[in-house]
């Protein structure tokens, strides 16, 4: 049975907000249920990037109006070091879905800089909740005019690209950032236990 579609009458703009959606309540936002403060800040390895109090970071540079500062370094080194999971959706909640809901749905005023990070596991899922769902309403209330209007100047290089190109790149952000969290989430479930003798 061959399935066929209706191109010239395809929802773009539901399909568009799927893609994200779906894999967002099925699969990864279920994967960050219970998730401690000791995970959020464990470092795998040395030298790790994370959300730290501001006089504690030797990172070179960093971010945040509050207590807890993003690290990072302009321009990003050759091989950047590995980050925590609390470094990644520090990234998701504030450059990902923030930003773009300030410059597109009305959302609060949020950059790198000026982003209160959370200091525990449980407010940065609040942040991060409340962060999607401004996102993805906002997606969803663009129809297909919406869709192809230029992202406008806070976009910067990107300024003429249509709206749909802005949320496939956040689709990617998302599900690739996401995907990291749950990899580090199962390496923290098994660390220090022999793996051989399973």
């Amino acid at each position: 049975m061959r399935f066929s579609v209706d191109v010239m009458n395809l929802d773009w703009n539901a399909v568009l907000a799927e893609q994200l959606d779906w894999q967002w309540r099925s699969h990864l936002r279920p994967r960050l249920d219970g998730l401690t403060d000791d995970e959020y800040f464990w470092e795998p390895v040395p030298g790790c990037w994370s959300l730290r109090r501001r006089e504690v970071s030797a990172a070179p540079s960093s971010a945040g109006s509050g207590e807890f500062v993003w690290e990072f370094a302009y321009p990003q080194p050759e091989q950047p070091p590995v980050t925590t999971i609390a470094w990644r959706l520090g990234h998701l909640i504030a450059a990902v879905f923030a930003e773009r809901n300030a410059s597109h749905f009305g959302g609060p005023p949020a950059d790198l800089h000026s982003f209160e990070y959370a200091g525990t596991a449980s407010r940065a899922l609040n942040q991060l909740d409340d962060a999607y769902n401004t996102w993805i309403k906002g997606v969803r209330g663009l129809g297909a005019d919406g869709l192809l209007r230029p992202c406008g100047p806070a976009e910067g290089p990107y300024a003429d690209y249509p709206l749909a190109e802005l949320v496939l790149h956040i689709n990617r952000e998302a599900l690739h950032h996401g995907a990291e969290i749950a990899l580090l989430r199962d390496l923290y479930r098994w660390k220090g236990t022999d793996s051989h003798a399973l």
